[in-house]
């Protein structure tokens, strides 16, 4: 039996480069992390946590061994040429002693150099493997973001992705369906690294699969919300915005599960699109409500993941809402491409060039003409051509 919860509406994901903009990349870093609970071992006291290198005890091992060798060596050759300075040419055992001292102590260092030496180079192949596999990593996960972004049925976008540690957990979408219907999404996968790029995939799938089928919104969600939670444990989840556009009506039907609201301006300015649920994959059956929303012509919608208002400044000040509203107000009738760039400059003007998470932002506007809106009931062929704002 399944029962309803109630939380804030906001969540904010502490997840925090390469750039996914309309399948194009760009390297900035390869770094990722991994994090798990933590496993306590009472036997040895200490804490393991999964993902993570254990650090040995301090203690004598084998590396400082050799360096205790080398040190004494080295300073037993000194002593017995200090020593043995004036007895060199007149005794026989003092030369060979001294020229035994002298002799080990190089090759315990020429050894201890070969060591270093091929510890090094094991390392950088497995580095090099490591590099090879997360660059595949990366090329499979490009491949599920949307390569060009439609323009037609009256709404034009513009999206990027940027991640701040090598993979994102972050994800847009664009979908047109063959009768017409057109719908995008974001979402915002808890964790980093590659566990939440394989969730962030799992949910690129099954959506494009549920749209395909015509389920209304509230039921794709509810669907993706049991799948998840079937193959995630307690601490995995993804905040989620959803929405279906209608052309004829001009209205949004879409559901909010915990993302946050997008920023809303024109003829239905300052209105909350909160209308949803709970995150998914939190519980096995919940319930998502539908909001709907009446957009006109020259309206505009701004998704964003957490990456973007949360950005803090070397004080600690965030970037904020109220930062990312006024940025797109001072370029609202400007194309979607600039509104992009001029939001993201100002994110990395304000807390500098090294992310700490992944920033996704999705722009959309209405640009159906009035007299095309006025009579739906127009064939299908006859299509107005948009053009598509391209990001760069």
């Amino acid at each position: 039996m399944c029962e309803r919860f109630t939380v804030p509406r906001r969540i904010a994901l502490a997840e925090p480069v390469w750039l996914f903009q309309l399948g194009y990349l760009r390297n900035n870093t390869i770094m990722s992390e991994a994090s798990a609970p933590s496993i306590n071992s009472d036997c040895q006291g200490i804490d393991l946590q999964l993902g993570q290198t254990i650090q040995p005890k301090p203690g004598f091992t084998l590396e400082a061994r050799d360096k205790v060798y080398l040190v004494g060596f080295l300073v037993g050759a000194g002593l017995l040429l200090f020593l043995g300075r004036g007895l060199v040419q007149g005794s026989a055992l003092a030369t060979w002693g001294l020229t035994f001292g002298a002799t080990t102590a190089v090759a315990v260092l020429l050894v201890s150099l070969y060591r270093v030496q091929v510890e090094l180079k094991a390392s950088r192949r497995q580095l090099a493997r490591k590099d090879a596999e997360l660059s595949f990593a990366l090329e499979v996960q490009r491949a599920l973001f949307p390569r060009h972004l439609p323009s037609e049925n009256g709404l034009e976008f513009a999206a990027v992705c940027i991640p701040a540690r090598g993979i994102s957990g972050d994800y847009y979408d664009v979908m047109k369906f063959d009768n017409g219907r057109m719908a995008f999404a974001i979402a915002d996968i808890s964790g980093k690294g590659i566990s939440a790029a394989i969730l962030m995939a799992n949910v690129q799938a099954l959506l494009r699969t549920l749209s395909e089928t015509g389920l209304p919104p509230a039921e794709v969600c509810k669907r993706l919300n049991h799948h998840l939670h079937q193959v995630t444990d307690d601490s995995k989840f993804a905040t989620f915005f959803y929405a279906e556009w209608s052309r004829a009506e001009r209205v949004l039907s879409y559901v909010n599960a915990g993302h946050y609201a997008p920023v809303l301006l024109g003829s239905s300015r300052g209105r909350q699109l909160d209308e949803g649920g709970l995150p998914l994959g939190l519980f096995p059956c919940t319930e998502f409500n539908t909001g709907q929303v009446t957009l006109q012509p020259g309206d505009l919608l701004a998704l964003y993941s957490d990456g973007i208002t949360e950005a803090t400044s070397k004080s600690g000040e965030e970037f904020g809402d109220a930062r990312l509203q006024a940025e797109i107000e001072k370029h609202l009738e400007q194309p979607l491409a600039e509104i992009q760039t001029a939001v993201l400059e100002a994110v990395r003007a304000w807390a500098g060039d090294e992310l700490e998470d992944d920033m996704t932002l999705l722009v959309v506007r209405v640009t159906e003409a009035k007299e095309a809106a006025s009579s739906p009931r127009r064939p299908q062929g006859d299509n107005n051509e948009h053009v598509r704002a391209r990001t760069t």
